[in-house]
């Protein structure tokens, strides 16, 4: 038997069951519907997550607590590599610079300075943080960091270090 002779006899169309026809369908009377209860009522209509009459999982977890990670300071990762290829010697390197050479940030994106490659140019760095490593690598080429401070919600100022 071949595949070609198979799909000869099978229908592209195949017509849809019709529920509800009698007994002799296989289907009838209730029509796939179970007895009682809101799915076999016409316009049933569940709401989002609902278990079939158990408590439903968002009424069954704690309302209450603390999240910490509302409150984290999320730094987008600089690393040195990135700024060597995309910056000359004595420039400077802030927010607005970084987002023309394409790293891609966002309003109110936190940036840190990570040592990750070589670094071998003369480079003014503004970040929010930066690593150790990263600053000692800059400073051995002859380049600096400046650390721009973090604006909190309550006018509050908290910085770096």
């Amino acid at each position: 038997m071949n595949l070609s002779d198979v799909f000869h006899a099978v229908k592209a169309h195949k017509r849809r069951h019709r529920v509800g026809r009698g007994a002799g369908s296989g289907s009838g009377k209730t029509a796939g519907r179970g007895q009682k209860g809101l799915g076999s009522r016409t316009g049933a209509n569940y709401l989002r997550g609902y278990i079939g009459g158990q408590t439903q999982l968002k009424e069954r977890l704690p309302k209450v607590g603390f999240n910490n990670a509302v409150h984290a300071l999320v730094y987008r990762p600089l690393n040195l590599a990135f700024l060597n290829e995309n910056f000359a010697d004595g420039d400077t390197v802030d927010f607005k610079s970084l987002r023309e050479r394409g790293f891609g940030l966002r309003r109110g994106d936190l940036v840190k300075l990570l040592g990750v490659g070589e670094i071998g140019k003369r480079l003014t760095v503004k970040v929010n943080a930066v690593s150790a490593a990263a600053r000692a690598k800059l400073e051995k080429a002859g380049g600096s960091v400046e650390l721009v401070p973090i604006a909190q919600k309550a006018d509050k100022v908290k910085t770096n270090v």
